[in-house]
């Protein structure tokens, strides 16, 4: 069909959804190709979707990568025709200034394209570039709705989804991109649903995995490089998802840019502290896995990570919150946690996990503090570890203006973006402001305005008073501004001691500081010598460093020097590339201006050939019908193929029309012949109907006379059969009592036995809970028995035990006695010395009388060194205890009954198993009497039993 494109579309999209054509064949792909070709063309997306639908479905199992040409094919043609529009239009930003690519035209463009009388140029870009971008991104929609969830073609599914990203960045596309990411997360979901589906990919699989990693991975670049950040922060939701749901993680290139991202996403949506975090978490794989970095690259992270961890605010902006917003801040918390690797409990609170405090100090333990620079490592220590309440801000300014300064393109870190340390100073001056506050409010109860904006260079007070209004609100600062007076006064937020903790632990500090300076320590003996022997092996290791140090650098200089050989040589192929690209852009151009003229000339051909068929057909029409040919001048230049179109349409209508009429009579002359017919066979019907009624009812009588008789045979019959039976009748009763008498006996005996049976089981009941009974009668009887025992040694121990205590008193008593005895003594032979001293002096000296004691008088014990019971030392007169003999000495065992009842033996800590054991009689009354109790309560009740 030549120039009827729709035509010839139509024709080929009937024959590739036909049954018949169901299997493959190589004449399908060249088809196809054509096929895609009319619908790039004619721009009919609807058209091309079902035709790949229906060539998936023939390709799939037997030749898939036929499938994959044809969809290459479709959207190299696709571009192209894109790309060819795009460089047609001149203004580019106005020809795409269209919101969404799915949406129809806007009444309001209808309007004004119908009431201005001339378009402008803006106008008709848009609508020359527009609608090929529409059918570009109606194709990228339609090859991943057909590729998806396929596992023969999944590169050609990740290549798609890539053409389609760098589609949205190329030209800003927002909307579609956030389409783009929504259809690709539902496929997955897909195919995480239908996990039984054929031909389902296998995320398990190394190079499955790779592809959707690496189509996610891209998702989140684009989405960070077009600011859509909610966008990015569902990418990273989706490759977490994808890592938990293979159970694997990517390569750590991979995750440095998952972690690059991260920082971006929680810088711009304020959460600092997971984007320090996060920072860390690079920090930790450029440090393990990154042989390249150097050490400059790896100061800049790591004052990255320390100036992210300070620009946390110091403190919780959960307190005092609602309930509701605490369980929202706690998931949102839980989610940010997992996407940088940490499984917190939901339990537990995540600030117990994840918190300023704990950053810092894992950033100390780690050594990131001690890979910082000097200025960060001063902040660091001046916000946190000094306490300088009026020269903070002055001394942190200049360190902050430095690190403002600092940053750059990391050299061997191709994955992190551009570090940027002034990203951090507008939050560190806030820091520096809240820490000025708060040491001042430790130290001063009222302050002037004038005073602290002069302290603060950093903001005015307006901007100090914002932020000392949100650090009032969580509790960080107790003060308050009287604008009346010109004043800010500082209240108390715990008690004075808690107050002036901090200033005592700085004050002791400077006192130990001050008495080093005064009292220097003792310096030790000098290592040198000790050290000398291993200076040569230290030299020895510093000059093979140093030499490694130097090869390194060599090689790296060679690396650069063949790093540069190949960009050199790269951008030669380039240039060499884009001069055959310019060669074959012309070459085209030149064939497709042939290509046209072409057209044009077969376009002027086929009008020709359409015009003298036209003109054919009217002169036969005109002969046909004469009489009604109409009179016209018809002059060669004049006519025209549309005139003679509809002349022929003309003469086409009033022969339909004439026909029609025709038609019209003849259906009435039928009408007329068949009434007519139908009048003459109305009396001759009802004829044959009365004679048909008379047959039948001849019939009827016959067979009910017939039937009449059968019936009066048939009883003839059955009482002659009764007669012939009548004679066994007296037999079959006889026969019927003995079967009755005999069942009637068996029954009998089976119930009598079932009876026996039941009785002896009742029997057998009856005994078993009799016994039973008894059972727990004795056990009964015995629990008593035994408890009364345990009450009887618990009341015989605590006798025993109070007894002991009481001989015990008694021994230390008597012990007490015969020390005052030998201290009445020694009292004694001194006085004795005293004199014999004296009167070998010549000094004669009244001795003082020796008056005993009243404990001496009343405890004093005879001179035969026995015990004496308590009721008969009072007994003894005063002389008694005078005449004793003087030496005595003290016994050197103890008494009898201090010995047995006073030493700690295994014996007297046991009294109750000799007592039970029977080697010993003395037993006390009180358990005899019990145990003589207790056996005939026992005998009386066995013989109950």
């Amino acid at each position: 069909m030549v120039g009827q494109k729709q035509a010839a579309l139509q024709a080929l999209h009937d024959l590739i959804t036909s049954k018949r054509y169901r299997a493959w064949q190589k004449p399908l792909e060249r088809i196809m190709f054509k096929y895609v070709e009319l619908c790039v063309d004619m721009r009919r997306g609807r058209y091309a979707k079902d035709g790949l639908i229906q060539y998936r479905i023939i390709c799939q199992l037997v030749n898939v990568n036929s499938l994959e040409e044809v969809i290459k094919h479709f959207l190299h043609l696709s571009t192209e025709k894109a790309e060819e529009a795009r460089n047609q239009a001149q203004a580019l930003e106005e020809a795409l200034d269209v919101d969404d690519l799915e949406a129809d035209k806007r009444p309001e463009d209808l309007m004004l394209s119908y009431v201005s009388g001339e378009k402008g140029k803006d106008r008709s870009d848009r609508e020359l570039v527009t609608p090929w971008f529409k059918f570009l991104w109606e194709t990228y929609r339609t090859v991943l709705e057909i590729l998806r969830n396929n596992s023969k073609l999944e590169a050609l599914y990740a290549m798609t989804a890539h053409r389609a990203f760098q589609f949205c960045k190329q030209y800003k596309r927002t909307t579609e991109f956030r389409r783009l990411c929504e259809i690709i997360r539902n496929h997955l979901a897909n195919l995480n649903k239908y996990r039984d589906q054929r031909d389902r990919p296998d995320l398990s699989a190394p190079e499955s995995l790779q592809l959707y990693m690496d189509t996610r991975f891209e998702q989140l670049k684009i989405a960070t490089e077009l600011a859509l950040w909610q966008e990015a922060f569902r990418s990273v939701e989706d490759i977490h998802g994808l890592m938990c749901m293979v159970k694997k993680s990517p390569k750590a290139s991979l995750m440095v840019i998952y972690y690059a991202k991260l920082t971006e996403i929680f810088w711009i949506a304020e959460s600092h502290l997971y984007h320090a975090y996060a920072w860390l978490k690079i920090f930790t794989l450029q440090k393990s896995y990154n042989k390249n970095l150097t050490q400059k690259d790896l100061q800049l992270i790591a004052s990255s990570i320390v100036l992210a961890a300070l620009s946390v605010v110091p403190f919780d902006h959960t307190r005092g919150a609602s309930h509701m917003e605490l369980e929202n801040e706690k998931e949102r918390n839980l989610r940010m946690a997992s996407l940088i690797g940490f499984n917190l409990d939901p339990k537990r609170e995540t600030r117990e996990g994840l918190s300023r405090s704990s950053l810092l100090s894992e950033l100390v333990s780690k050594g990131v503090m001690s890979c910082a620079s000097q200025e960060v490592k001063d902040l660091y220590n001046l916000l946190e570890h000094e306490f300088l309440p009026l020269d903070l801000a002055s001394k942190v300014q200049p360190l902050l203006s430095k690190i403002s300064k600092v940053g750059g393109k990391l050299s061997s870190a191709s994955s992190v973006p551009e570090v940027q340390l002034s990203q951090y100073v507008p939050a560190l001056e806030k820091l520096a402001t809240l820490r000025l506050l708060q040491q001042v409010s430790h130290v001063y109860k009222t302050m002037k305005i004038d005073v602290l904006s002069k302290m603060v260079p950093f903001f005015d007070f307006p901007v100090v008073e914002k932020i000392s209004v949100e650090a009032i609100k969580y509790s960080f600062i107790a003060m308050k501004v009287d604008h009346l007076k010109g004043v800010v006064l500082f209240g108390n937020l715990d008690l004075e001691s808690d107050r002036l903790r901090d200033h005592l632990t700085i004050l002791a500090e400077s006192l130990n500081k001050a008495r080093s300076l005064i009292y220097p320590p003792i310096k030790k003996a000098s290592k040198l010598g000790e050290t000398l022997p291993l200076l040569a092996e230290t030299v020895d290791k510093e000059h093979k460093r140093l030499l490694a140090r130097k090869s390194i650098i060599e090689k790296r200089k060679e690396e650069q020097e063949r790093q540069m050989l190949e960009m050199e040589r790269e951008e030669e192929s380039k240039k060499l590339k884009l001069q055959k690209l310019t060669e074959e852009a012309e070459q085209k151009r030149l064939a497709l201006e042939y290509t046209k003229r072409e057209e044009q000339r077969i376009r002027r051909e086929i009008e020709e050939r359409e015009l003298e068929e036209a003109q054919h057909l009217l002169q036969e029409a005109q002969k046909k019908h004469p009489k009604n040919r109409k009179k016209q001048v018809i002059e060669g230049e004049k006519v025209t193929k549309e005139s003679l179109i509809e002349l022929a349409l003309s003469e086409q209508l009033r022969e339909r029309q004439e026909m029609e009429k025709k038609l019209q009579k003849l259906a009435k002359t039928m009408d007329y012949m068949e009434r007519a017919k139908r009048e003459e066979e109305a009396p001759l019907i009802e004829e044959a109907f009365q004679k048909r009624l008379m047959e039948e009812k001849v019939l009827n009588e016959h067979e009910q006379q017939q039937e009449i008789e059968q019936s009066r045979l048939r009883h003839a019959g059955d009482l002659q059969e009764k007669r012939r039976l009548a004679r066994m009748l007296e037999n079959k009763i006889i026969f019927q009592n003995k079967i009755v008498s005999r069942r009637e006996a068996e029954f009998s005996e089976l119930k009598k036995a079932r009876e026996e049976r039941i009785s002896e089981l009742l029997k057998s009941r009856k005994e078993e809970r009799e016994t039973k009974r008894k059972m727990l009668f004795c056990l009964q009887i015995e629990e008593e028995k035994q408890k009364k025992l345990r009450e009887e040694e618990e009341a015989r121990k605590l006798e025993e035990a109070e007894k002991k205590k009481k001989e015990e008193a008694e021994h230390k008593a008597k012990l007490d006695e015969i020390a005052e005895k030998q201290r009445q003594r020694e009292r004694e032979v001194e006085e004795r010395a005293r004199r014999e001293r004296e009167a070998q002096l010549g000094k004669f000296v009244e001795p003082a009388p020796i008056v005993p004691r009243p404990a001496e008088t009343v405890t004093a014990a005879p001179s035969s060194g026995k015990y004496v019971p308590r009721h008969l030392r009072e007994r003894i007169p005063v002389t008694a205890a005078a005449a004793a003999p003087e030496p005595e000495r003290r016994p050197s065992r103890p008494a009898p009954d201090a010995e047995r009842w006073g030493r700690a033996t295994p014996e007297a800590d046991r009294p109750t198993d000799r007592w039970r054991s029977g080697s010993d009689d003395r037993r006390p009354p009180s358990f005899s009497g019990t145990s003589g109790t207790k056996s005939s309560t026992w005998s009386s009740s066995r013989g109950r039993g």
